[in-house]
């Protein structure tokens, strides 16, 4: 062994970079590692193409837990965010289009426009939201109970979670059992009569998921990405100035601050145990780093059917792991444009409302219930729903003078394909991206100068996401809260001792929240 430290830590993504802030600021000497040649993850901005800087992967942040950005002080890193607004734009395919505002008049002005009972109930809507979420916000930055109870101790955890809906009326109770239980769909046609409105929030349920939105369960898919805000207001977004990449130079830069190592371009090849425990890992060049503890920001596949060796680990736990969902459905497209999008809908190509906030190519809910079709189906969408975010509306420097970088968030993209392979399917799928977009921007096909596709495929073999996944495996029922990623090992440790996970496919998830790094780090710093 070459050098020893308190701590390795395999991946510098965002949760894995916030575990190494925590503990280097604790006092422990920690190792990260990262098989990348940059620190990030898929949370990193990228010069993919000769002048541009891009959010290759992740694009928007919201979910980042104000808690781990005060405690690891990444203002005093580099790290600003320039919150949407307007939050959201839709041009369709009759000329209309419709803006939603961080201003609640502005946005009930432009839902009248489809429904005046839509925008009377609107407010009402997002107050029920809003109390929903902060009764679920408590415990994103707390590990989920021990179940089953294995000490006394572990009977009463679960009587902490729960002591918050004690204070529940029974209406409320049943409001928050339909947001985790049933389809984006169900609860939306419950509240709206607009399919403009309610497509707009629908989007929401099923990013990064295998779930239309009549599927269950992506209505807590819509509930997990307003748990959070940007500017103190919630559920809304922003652009990090620098890109995404900012967040984790900034995460790098607060852990190193404190001690922490980073080397990059260093992949784990192997976690080395010795009696069921782990003692350190073994890299691909052959150099061994040894280490108290070993914490493992890859997701729970990759970790254990990879990284461990199986005689470490217990028969049903593999077998568990082996099943645990972990196929994406996303497909990321990035272009760099010499001129803005020209809608139809809202024609212009200088600067304007309509290329700031999150630009969403999907008109109706059947539209979106058949984009989902295809897919389960084995089918890449043929007719996708598209996000679309321009960064240098709000940051120029991302781009040559006059230029522009567009990032294109598709749905749906199965890992898995019938007829085809990614390899042959994807320059097709690009192609069909592209001519839905010309529908309602047609100047747009002849000023893209530079395009950057990702696949699921292409998720996994560059990022280390298994299956394409983004958040590190289904946010489905079954793989929540305790059971995430598996029941009885969701409070971050595993049946290897001293080998702990702290990565998004721990509780309470996908995205770039931080929080199961937070988790991991105070986990660890307890048992110590």
């Amino acid at each position: 062994m070459t050098s020893s430290y308190d701590a390795i830590i395999i991946g510098a993504g965002h949760n894995g970079l916030v575990t190494a802030g925590y503990l280097a600021r604790a006092g422990w000497k920690v190792l990260v590692l990262e098989r990348r040649p940059v620190v990030g993850g898929a949370c990193v901005t990228e010069a993919v193409f000769p002048g541009y800087r891009v959010s290759t992967a992740s694009y928007l942040v919201s979910l980042l837990q104000e808690k781990v950005v005060r405690e690891l002080e990444l203002p005093r890193y580099g790290y600003k965010v320039f919150p949407k607004d307007p939050a959201y734009f839709a041009p369709y395919p009759d000329g209309r289009h419709m803006f939603m505002y961080q201003d609640m008049a502005r946005t009930c002005r432009e839902i009248a426009k489809f429904s005046a009972q839509d925008a009377e109930r609107y407010p009402n809507y997002e107050t029920y939201i809003e109390r929903i979420a902060k009764l679920i916000e408590p415990l994103l930055l707390q590990p989920p109970p021990q179940f089953p109870p294995q000490r006394l101790n572990d009977w009463l955890d679960p009587l902490r979670a729960g002591r918050t809906l004690l204070g529940l009326s029974p209406k409320q109770l049943a409001d928050a059992v339909k947001l985790m239980t049933r389809s984006v769909q169900a609860i939306l046609d419950e509240w709206f009569e607009s399919d403009a409105l309610k497509v707009a929030l629908a989007t929401d349920g099923v990013i990064g998921t295998n779930g239309g939105p009549r599927t269950p369960g992506t209505a807590y898919v819509l509930l997990h990405h307003v748990m959070g805000g940007v500017g103190g207001v919630r559920g809304l977004w922003g652009f990090v100035e620098g890109g995404m990449g900012a967040i984790t130079q900034a995460l790098a830069a607060s852990a190193q601050a404190h001690g922490a190592q980073i080397l990059t371009d260093a992949p784990v090849a192997k976690v080395r145990t010795r009696n069921d425990s782990a003692t350190g890992v073994v890299l691909a060049d052959g150099s061994e780093y040894a280490g108290k503890v070993v914490i493992s920001n890859a997701d729970p596949k990759r970790t254990f059917l990879n990284l461990v060796e199986r005689s470490a680990l217990p028969e049903e736990f593999v077998a568990q792991i082996e099943s645990y969902q972990c196929e994406g459905s996303s497909f990321k497209l990035n272009l760099a444009l010499g001129e803005l999008p020209d809608y139809s809908a809202f024609p212009g190509t200088t600067l304007g409302p309509q290329h700031k906030g999150t630009t969403h190519i999907c008109p109706t809910m059947e539209y979106l219930e058949r984009a989902w079709d295809d897919a389960k189906f084995g089918k890449p969408s043929e007719r996708p729903l598209l996000e679309i975010t321009i960064p240098t509306a709000y940051d120029s420097s991302l781009a040559p003078a006059g230029k522009h970088t567009m990032g294109v968030f598709v749905q749906y993209a199965p890992y898995t394909l019938r007829d085809s392979t990614w390899p042959e399917e994807k320059e097709s799928f690009i192609r069909r991206i592209i001519d839905t977009l010309a529908e309602y921007a047609p100047n747009l096909p002849g000023v893209i100068e530079h395009v950057h596709a990702l696949s699921p495929l292409d998720l996994e073999q560059e990022y280390g996401l298994t299956g394409g996944n983004i958040f590190h495996g289904e946010l489905s029922l079954d793989q929540l809260f305790f059971m995430r990623p598996v029941l009885g090992w969701a409070r971050y440790a595993t049946p290897v001792r001293n080998l702990y996970l702290c990565g998004s496919g721990t509780h309470p998830g996908g995205g770039v929240t931080g929080a199961p790094g937070h988790n991991a780090a105070m986990e660890l710093l307890r048992k110590q």
